[in-house]
């Protein structure tokens, strides 16, 4: 493997890892209550976090004058947010699932616009638009076929997206500088051991319900989606540009909607799949850069100046 094919490689296993975590999500709750089986996940994906953070040097405790924000992550990062993304998906398919968060993008630059300053340019302000019309059009479509409990699953993905675009303003504003692996290690296991103890008081789960096809889930998602999609995005996110790691965002929905479809058998409208095109040309259109439509704009050839006899002999030319 030469380092030109690294960013396409990366690029793949990044959208196949979180294309698949949907419905992987999606069987685990199946029969794992959502908060003990997202603490289960966290818990299986720490250890070896740590491992990577040590391996690499990178430190595990924020630094001092930081290091509150440790709970703060485990908590509104890592704990609330993801159980969201699971309890939501007891109502909506894995496919509709992955289509909302794919608005991540769109919430993060709002929420940037809105407290960090970033100005948005007329374009990205179009795109944003037909993202989010597209999107609501969407979960209207899919709410009026599956009834009331749709919007229950709705409520939480959105939620989830949310939560995260405020983290991400956060720890721009206030935990900037900090690895990926310090900020993912140890915040995760403190999220696991605060949700195996909500579980246990919420929920009070029982092991012997618990299906071998939902742990092989969990343990999917505690391996590959919190520890392999952790790693593959950000290492692309240094070999490429950020632009080309968010397009990620535009092709991981489309696998999990196959998955939904063609595995699970979940069913989408043609209304939806049409709408989809809107709504990932937005998202794209919010997120390229500016450089990217420099290169279709029309440069209107020069024409070179004609002096008359009397001026090229004054110039003696």
């Amino acid at each position: 493997m030469t380092f030109k094919h690294l960013p396409a490689i990366l690029f793949v296993s990044v959208c196949l890892i979180w294309g698949t975590t949907w419905f992987a999500m999606e069987v685990a709750v199946q029969t794992i209550p959502p908060i003990f089986a997202t603490g289960l996940r966290f818990f299986i994906a720490a250890p070896l976090l740590v491992i990577l953070a040590k391996h690499f040097k990178q430190p595990l405790l924020f630094p001092k004058r930081k290091r509150h924000w440790m709970f703060i992550v485990a908590i509104f990062y890592f704990a609330i947010p993801f159980t969201l993304m699971i309890f939501g998906e007891q109502y909506i398919s894995s496919g509709l699932a992955s289509i909302i968060f794919a608005n991540m993008p769109i919430a993060v630059m709002v929420t940037s616009s809105l407290f960090l300053g970033l100005r948005l340019r007329k374009l990205q302000m179009f795109g944003l638009f037909i993202a989010v019309l597209s999107l609501i059009l969407i979960l209207a479509t899919e709410m009026s076929l599956g009834g009331e409990d749709y919007l229950l699953g709705f409520v939480a993905l959105g939620g989830a997206v949310a939560i995260h675009a405020v983290m991400y303003v956060c720890v721009e504003k206030y935990c900037k500088g900090i690895s990926v692996l310090s900020y993912n290690a140890l915040p995760s296991f403190i999220a696991s051991v605060m949700l195996f103890v909500t579980s246990l008081v919420v929920e009070q789960p029982d092991v012997n319900q618990f299906s071998m096809t939902s742990m092989t889930a969990v343990i999917y998602l505690g391996l590959f989606a919190s520890v392999g999609g952790i790693v593959a995005y950000f290492k692309l996110g240094q070999v490429s540009t950020p632009f080309t790691a968010s397009i990620c965002f535009l092709f991981f929905p489309l696998i999990a909607l196959s998955i939904s479809t063609w595995i699970a058998g979940s069913s989408f409208s043609s209304v939806s799949l049409a709408l989809l095109v809107p709504l990932l040309g937005g998202i794209f259109v919010t997120k390229a850069e500016p450089e990217l439509w420099a290169r279709f704009r029309l440069h209107p050839k020069v024409s070179k100046p004609v002096l008359c006899d009397r001026c090229l002999k004054e110039l003696n030319v």
